[in-house]
């Protein structure tokens, strides 16, 4: 074995550093195969972590797994490690999403530009379900996070308070309907973790990962315990002009749902960077005739992805996450 490439142990810090990446209810719906003898790893969707109800298409998925994707290309960075990485290569294995090469660094194999300097808020990025400071977010930060999305091939847009209403709007009318339809639910109910199961859990949103109850505020917030009651879960206000931005992409096919995973996780880390806390919706996004209306009104014409809300506040506690042993397979 050349002792130039990485091993299996580089690989699984890698994997480590990876699947810390968001996904939809925690559900963590990818699978790594590192090919020793290739020096390829392969990223694969999870089906079994797949939400019918909620995510029927696999968006989600796909995005899921390009976060977590972005989050290796970061880690690989910070190891100096150059990386050769393509979308789905081989349509006839639609659940191969990326096999990405791993070369050590060098003249005719560089280590990708500005990424090392984002791997500190891999560990520190967290979904926060708190209440943010109705404090401005400085126009130099947005600038640096629609650059961050526009590298990644997506555009971040921060909504008007017209558009930013309507965001809001949206979110209420997918509530209303999953309280009129409660096989809607099934995937949330799946994926939260309440009582001891909490303590134990490595997939999932815990509830001590939920947050406050919304006593009264705006904030576009999906309530995981519903009715169930949650022990020690107290309420409190919430911001009444919640600081919204939407992630869009130009398509809207698998490879795009890749790309927009890579550009929102590179967003989220360099918000968490300037000392943004941030939380992920796509409640309103769930429904194809919900998801239509949330574009922009005037010049929007490509596809949101993702509903992110920014502010200054706590960054939120870490949810679990399984072990690398499970997620990771060497060959």
């Amino acid at each position: 074995m050349d002792p130039r490439q990485p091993d299996a142990e580089t690989v699984a810090g890698l994997v480590a550093e990876a699947v810390t990446a968001p996904s939809m209810h925690n559900a963590q719906p990818w699978r790594f195969r590192f090919v020793t003898s290739e020096r390829v790893l392969l990223l694969y969707a999870d089906l079994d972590r797949a939400m019918p109800r909620s995510d029927p298409g696999n968006r989600a998925l796909h995005i899921g797994c390009g976060a977590a994707l972005f989050n290796l290309r970061v880690a690989a960075a910070q190891a100096g490690l150059a990386l050769e990485t393509d979308l789905l290569p081989d349509p006839a294995e639609p659940l191969r999403l990326a096999a990405v090469r791993l070369r050590e660094a060098g003249a005719t194999a560089p280590v990708e530009d500005d990424l090392a300097r984002l791997h500190p808020a891999i560990r520190r990025r967290h979904t926060s379900r708190y209440p943010f400071e109705e404090k401005d977010i400085p126009e130099d930060v947005r600038a640096a996070l629609r650059a961050a999305a526009n590298r990644e091939g997506a555009e971040l847009q921060f909504p008007g308070p017209w558009h930013a209403e309507t965001i809001l709007g949206l979110v209420q009318d997918a509530e209303s309907r999953d309280a009129l339809n409660p096989e809607r639910m099934e995937d949330l109910r799946r994926w939260t973790r309440l009582g001891d199961e909490a303590d134990i859990a490595t997939d999932g949103v815990p509830e001590y990962a939920f947050g406050p109850r919304m006593r009264d505020g705006k904030a576009p917030l999906r309530d995981f315990a519903g009715r169930r009651p949650v022990a020690d879960r107290g309420t409190t206000s919430f911001e009444q002009n919640p600081q919204l931005a939407l992630l869009s992409t130009s398509g809207d096919a698998p490879a795009d749902w890749l790309r927009a995973g890579q550009a929102l996780e590179r967003v989220l880390l360099e918000a968490t960077l300037a000392g943004l806390a941030t939380s992920l919706t796509s409640h309103a996004l769930e429904s194809r005739d919900l998801r239509l209306l949330a574009r922009e009104p005037v010049m929007g014409t490509g596809h949101v992805q993702m509903v992110l809300r920014l502010g200054f506040g706590p960054q939120g506690p870490a949810t679990p996450r399984r072990p690398v042993r499970e997620v990771l397979e060497v060959v």
